[in-house]
């Protein structure tokens, strides 16, 4: 393989501008943006719909990507990234909030519907194909009030108090697939004794 053929295309998926940037919604912004601070990268904007950055994650060359769109609208984003960097579907992870999932746990799959999550609706409406992996991050669901208002919200301050360990399970999952595959990284982050 050339030093320069990316092995994969991570996105993380969330809502551009400040208003957002702190929001349930964008826990897959903050996890591609950690990733980005621990190689070292900057994420920047070209002509696409998307910020992008090349970044070596241990001894994998991979691109680090955050569409422009808003969510609902990921797909035109990510099918710009693929033909951009000559990467099919089968080497993307998306990785993106999920309201089914308690706070804090985490689960990998190949591919399978999108649960009602747009953004990975809107990806698989551009794709053509459900045949890529994701990271799925749980928010928890609201106990009262409309799950619309909830991930747009931010998170609690004791949610925040536990959003960088977080974030570092989160990362730690993406390298496992990375390095050893998703039914490996399905095998160490989706059980339920692995959450916070």
């Amino acid at each position: 393989m050339r030093e320069n053929e990316a092995k994969a295309l991570i996105v993380g998926l969330g809502n551009p501008g400040q208003d957002y940037a702190r929001t349930r919604h964008n826990i897959g912004f903050m996890v591609v943006d950690e990733l980005a601070r621990r190689a070292g990268v900057a994420l920047r904007c070209g002509s696409g719909l998307y910020r992008a950055g090349e970044a070596r994650l241990g001894d994998v060359y991979v691109i680090l990507a955050e569409p422009l769109t808003f969510m609902n609208e990921s797909g035109a984003a990510v099918c710009q990234l693929l033909r951009q960097y000559g990467i099919s579907a089968a080497q993307l992870l998306v990785v993106h909030d999920d309201v089914d999932l308690p706070f804090g746990r985490l689960r990998l799959r190949p591919g399978g519907s999108a649960a009602g999550h747009r953004g990975v609706l809107s990806i698989i409406a551009a794709l053509g194909t459900d045949r890529f992996a994701r990271l799925r991050v749980g928010i928890g669901r609201p106990q009262e009030g409309s799950v619309r208002d909830y991930v747009l919200s931010p998170f609690t301050s004791e949610e925040g108090q536990v959003l960088p360990l977080l974030l570092d399970r989160a990362c730690g999952a993406v390298m496992t697939f990375l390095r050893e595959g998703v039914e490996k990284a399905m095998t160490i982050y989706n059980s339920a004794k692995a959450q916070l």
